[in-house]
């Protein structure tokens, strides 16, 4: 059996046409369906519906053979005991500094003011800003990042951002670029060489779909 680890949403939606690429179907849909394991048209395949957050871990166990993860979340889970083979190019969005339309960030950088900065992706934060020689207080957040700067928890929030349509709806704009973010397959070493044989044909055709 094959076991593949996918998250609800844009991830899920995203990786159907490649899992029929590889010749994968699921009769049931995640978002309508309170199943967590859903079988496929493989009796040796099926697929279960776990937070983008624990793909990785599920993984890196061998509770599944292998999954799809945003490189934000690689990044936080530190991709311990995970083959990366492809990156799928699939839920692309960008990881950025917001801060509010009236907070002058270049100047409080420069200054070498201590920001606090709220944030999911508290490792990926560090990293950054510790390259950059400022100084910030990390105040981790699960959700509603945007609030944050609006109502004095922080300076400046870490976050993903796609059209950017929901920092302008809330005041916030977007002041430094960290990273390109899209989904990358994730597979679990050991499962790898015991499987071999029924994994490897999956990620050459993940890998022709991507290419084309």
């Amino acid at each position: 059996m094959i076991t593949i680890a996918l998250s609800k949403g844009r991830i899920f939606e995203e990786t159907l046409p490649l899992l029929k690429a590889a010749g994968i179907t699921t009769p049931e849909d995640p978002e309508t369906s309170r199943k967590l394991i859903l079988p496929t048209n493989r009796a040796d395949v099926r697929l279960i519906i776990v937070r983008a957050s624990d793909v990785p871990t599920y993984v890196q166990y061998g509770a599944a053979d292998l999954g799809v993860a945003g490189k934000d979340v690689l990044n936080e889970h530190g991709g311990v005991g995970l083959y990366q083979p492809l990156d799928l190019n699939i839920a692309r969005c960008r990881m950025m500094v917001a801060v509010r339309n009236d907070f002058d960030y270049d100047s409080a950088v420069r200054q070498g003011a201590r920001l606090r900065v709220a944030t999911k992706y508290v490792q990926t934060a560090r990293d950054h800003f510790a390259a950059k020689g400022v100084h910030v207080d990390l105040i981790k957040l699960y959700g509603s990042m945007e609030l944050a700067p609006l109502v004095g928890l922080s300076d400046a929030i870490v976050d993903l951002v796609s059209s950017g349509g929901t920092l302008k709806a809330n005041n916030l704009k977007a002041v430094e670029h960290i990273a390109d973010i899209s989904s990358r397959l994730v597979v679990n070493q050991a499962a790898l060489k015991l499987k071999h044989a029924a994994i490897q044909p999956m990620l050459d055709a993940f890998a022709r779909a991507v290419a084309k």
